[in-house]
């Protein structure tokens, strides 16, 4: 049998990662006032200068059943089956999206992964590898799904002016962090976004505790691999978030930068570890 092994952009892994699991994505739309684009034609550059200039947020379209529908059916002419990894249903409704669409079609299987981005990566990979050993769409559903709740998704915000264009805090929790110079994490758990500890102070250093409390919180990981997602972070942010998980023992440490998407709902420089923890079991 061979599985095909689909993801929405959201998932937020560059072309030759993609190409090298063999993942087919399909885009989330982005609208810029009247204007809109597909998620990866639309960058998070075109989203920092388009907020820098007019002070709006854009708004972000899941991908609907209509074009679920096209994109599984194309896959099935050169696939006999599909596993699709949705983003988070607590977060978008693509994945609702997605189940409605497999109810009609033979072999598609719907995954939730209650993450995001590179969280959804993470799971992409493994069933990716699954394909390439020759299990059949089935198992490869099951041993993920059975992955779904070891993914490690969070990430240290950097500017709480988009979490408040969004409506994901107060104008008096955004000026108290401002001048305060907070940084606030944000853990996914169930599939939603929870705020987690607040960090204070130059952004490498942020990012040194943050990883540092992360890696002492989720303490069992698949070692295996991790991703440092960022949207646009400095370098030095990104050296000590390598550093600490090098330090943890991770053996392959991807930095991918954030699509559209999730870059119009973080803000920049905002940056994250993500890993399976679930490095007790054997897979």
């Amino acid at each position: 049998m061979k599985v095909c092994i689909s993801a929405e952009s959201t998932i937020d892994l560059p072309k030759e990662l993609l190409d090298k699991y063999d993942i087919h994505i399909l885009p989330f739309t982005v609208l810029l006032g009247e204007e809109s684009g597909l998620d990866g034609v639309i960058t998070p550059d075109i989203i920092f200068n388009y907020v820098d200039r007019t002070g709006i947020l854009p708004k972000t379209s899941a991908v609907n059943e209509n074009q679920f529908e096209e994109h599984f059916s194309k896959l099935l002419k050169d696939y006999d089956a599909i596993v699709h990894i949705s983003l988070s249903s607590e977060i978008s409704s693509a994945c609702s999206n997605a189940m409605l669409v497999a109810k009609h079609l033979k072999n598609v299987y719907i995954i939730d992964s209650k993450s995001l981005s590179t969280g959804i990566a993470l799971l992409a990979i493994y069933a990716s590898k699954l394909a390439s050993q020759g299990k059949d769409a089935k198992e490869i559903y099951n041993l993920t799904m059975k992955r779904v709740n070891s993914v490690q998704a969070s990430f240290v915000v950097n500017t709480m002016d988009y979490l408040y264009k969004g409506g994901r805090c107060s104008s008096l929790q955004k000026f108290g962090a401002t001048l305060l110079r907070i940084k606030p994490s944000i853990i996914l758990k169930d599939g939603k976004l929870i705020a987690s500890k607040k960090y204070f102070g130059r952004n490498n250093k942020v990012i040194e505790s943050y990883c540092e409390d992360i890696i002492e919180l989720f303490d069992s990981p698949d070692l295996s691999l991790a991703f440092i997602t960022h949207s646009h972070a400095s370098p030095e942010m990104v050296e000590a978030a390598k550093k600490a998980l090098e330090e943890r023992g991770f053996k392959t440490i991807c930095e991918t930068i954030a699509g559209a998407t999730i870059s119009s709902h973080c803000g920049p420089k905002c940056l994250g570890i993500l890993y399976l923890n679930d490095g007790e079991n054997n897979h």
